[in-house]
């Protein structure tokens, strides 16, 4: 039977207010622009623009933030069909300044999120096992009944023999105790083919001590985390993984095999603009070139143009780019 769904991604869902004061502390801000933003939403609208046939599992309010966060999903053309209203609970917001390209102060407004709120129910009314690949962010763990929403889907998905996929997705104030972090990361990666993540999230999913984190991830847009990262590579890996691909910036990616290749793809060198986006940039330009069949060096090349372009815009799901325009920066650099 033919594939419903190239992809299904799941998670949060939020409005994202940009400063558009840029370049002064947060407390001088004057206005913010309105974007729609969570990880497996972000991730979700790049597949899409590339693409990809795409639905979202998610939870918004019952309130005109939500109204704001469907309309454009809608118009993107994402399935919407999935995204289940909350009635008792709000629609995530995030409100974010640049106070320069890799400092970007965040504050969260998810007391009672909807997007955290999805459960059983609403995963058993998606038609996962008739997907290519399943998405989830790690942030989807960090409180039920998503967390159990989100196991249950896992599960449903590798027994389907759809492709799982985890971005780590470390949102270290969002949790009560950071350490749990990397046990959720721990507990599920024997389900999971591929995991996304930076150095500092790989290196926090084997954390053993929170005064490993030296900055508090509420002032920038991601902590500073001690510890081996060879180790915390080859900790992940042996729990049963496909692939580690690791998010690296400027300098690329690199993608960690369970036979022990090392695959090195690097970056495009562009004037950055605003950091935040291009990890999930990378993750849908990386999943459309699995499912595309590329080799793991294609791929990433991909994932490091989409966070090539973002990095250079000034927020994230609004300004994921599209196919054509990926390949044309891709060519007009001299090609994969």
């Amino acid at each position: 039977m033919a594939s419903e769904h190239d992809l299904i991604t799941m998670g949060r869902a939020s409005i994202d207010l940009y400063a558009q004061d840029i370049g002064v502390p947060f407390e001088k801000i004057k206005s913010f622009a309105a974007y729609v933003g969570g990880s497996p939403t972000n991730i979700a609208v790049g597949a899409r623009r590339l693409g990809l046939k795409v639905a979202l599992i998610s939870g918004i309010g019952a309130d005109p933030v939500g109204d704001f966060v469907l309309s454009f999903l809608n118009e993107e053309d994402i399935n919407t069909e999935f995204i289940t209203r909350k009635p008792k609970a709000r629609t995530g917001a995030v409100l974010l300044g640049i106070e320069r390209p890799d400092r970007i102060p965040l504050v969260y407004y998810r007391e009672n999120a909807a997007d955290i709120q999805i459960t059983i129910d609403d995963v058993k009314a998606a038609p996962i096992e008739q997907s290519r690949a399943f998405e989830f962010g790690g942030t989807n763990l960090s409180q039920e009944p998503s967390r159990s929403a989100t196991l249950y889907a896992v599960e449903q998905a590798k027994s389907a023999g759809v492709r799982v996929i985890m971005d780590l997705d470390l949102r270290a104030d969002l949790w009560q105790d950071v350490r749990a972090f990397g046990l959720m990361v721990r507990s599920i990666l024997p389900m999971v083919d591929i995991a996304v993540g930076t150095e500092e999230e790989i290196k926090a999913a084997v954390l053993e001590s929170a005064e490993q984190i030296s900055i508090t991830h509420s002032q920038i847009s991601s902590p500073e985390i001690s510890g081996d990262l060879d180790a915390a590579l080859h900790s992940l890996l042996e729990r049963g993984l496909e692939a580690l691909v690791v998010k690296q910036g400027s300098r690329g990616s690199s993608v960690y095999l369970q036979g022990g290749e090392v695959v090195l793809a690097p970056g495009f060198s562009v004037e950055v603009y605003n950091v935040l986006g291009a990890g999930d940039a990378f993750a849908s330009g990386l999943i459309y070139g699995r499912l595309k069949g590329w080799d793991w060096y294609r791929s990433a090349r991909m994932g490091n143009a989409c966070g090539a372009i973002v990095v250079t815009r000034h927020g994230c799901a609004n300004f994921m780019p599209y196919e054509k325009e990926a390949l044309k920066f891709i060519e007009d650099r001299g090609g994969f």
